[in-house]
């Protein structure tokens, strides 16, 4: 990162919330809706995957222009555009799962090399992937280009560990959940050793609250022979937006700070 661009972010204002127990709660809500409300629009309303992903993508580059656009952080603006990532999330994994046909393993593989390619590219052009650099447009950019493409990896991972079918493992969704819930008390306690990467444990816990939220998502909306409760996936998405928006509303929120550089 050039000292212009240094001086740049350490005067521009953070737009991102800080990374607290409340933010985990909303963004697995965040995630669980994202399941629900992807599946309605591509299979309740039969719009299919390519046609639910082109309306999502539609509204993530408004929110996220929107976001860029702020002069501060926006609580609701903020989580609006993570749930545009999340649903679009939905659709993207289903599609390539789907309708390329690469089943989850080849879906897997194609996103996470996605997911790297944006990390290692933001590393290159900024010097940092922390959430604390970000604070100007470019890097905002980077941050919901790399949010979107690690929510679709969180898709694809939930998928591939329940589903029996497209060369899933078929451990269904309790186990699944059960799986990451794990993973996730892991970088807790990663997080309780000060010489690992707070960096690298963030972008670790991002990717397994969506397979966790993923799972939690089809564990309400599938059929009960396929292990699910078989809720309305509208009613099921209205549901936790209304957990959603009261989240945001009762648990406090504010700006991440910026670590000034050296």
């Amino acid at each position: 990162m050039s000292t212009s661009t240094r001086s740049l972010v350490e005067h521009a204002v953070s737009k991102v919330p800080e990374v607290t127990i409340g933010f985990w709660i909303i963004k697995i809500a965040c995630t669980t809706l994202g399941e629900t409300g992807g599946d309605w629009v591509s299979m309740s309303l039969n719009l299919g995957y390519l046609i639910g992903s082109l309306i999502f993508l539609a509204g993530f580059v408004v929110l996220v222009s929107a976001q860029i656009r702020a002069q501060r952080f926006y609580s609701w603006l903020y989580w609006a555009t993570i749930v545009a990532t999340t649903t679009l999330g939905t659709t993207l994994a289903d599609f390539f799962d789907r309708s390329l046909g690469v089943g989850y393993p080849g879906g897997v593989s194609i996103i996470l090399l996605l997911l790297v390619a944006s990390l290692g590219i933001w590393y290159r052009v900024e010097g940092s992937v922390s959430i604390e650099s970000v604070a100007t447009a470019r890097v905002e950019w980077f941050y919901w280009i790399t949010i979107l493409f690690s929510q679709t990896l969180g898709t694809a991972l939930g998928d591939w560990v329940a589903g029996d079918d497209r060369g899933g493992l078929g451990l269904g969704y309790e186990v699944g959940a059960a799986i990451f819930g794990a993973g996730l008390v892991v970088v807790g306690l990663l997080w309780l050793w000060p010489r690992v990467s707070r960096t690298a444990l963030f972008w670790f816990a991002f990717v397994l609250t969506r397979p966790l939220g993923a799972t939690l998502g089809d564990f309400l909306d599938k059929p009960i022979a396929d292990g699910g409760l078989h809720f309305s996936r509208f009613y099921a998405s209205a549901l936790l937006l209304i957990f959603v928006v009261g989240c945001i509303v009762v648990l406090p929120q504010r700006a991440a700070r910026r670590v000034p550089s050296a």
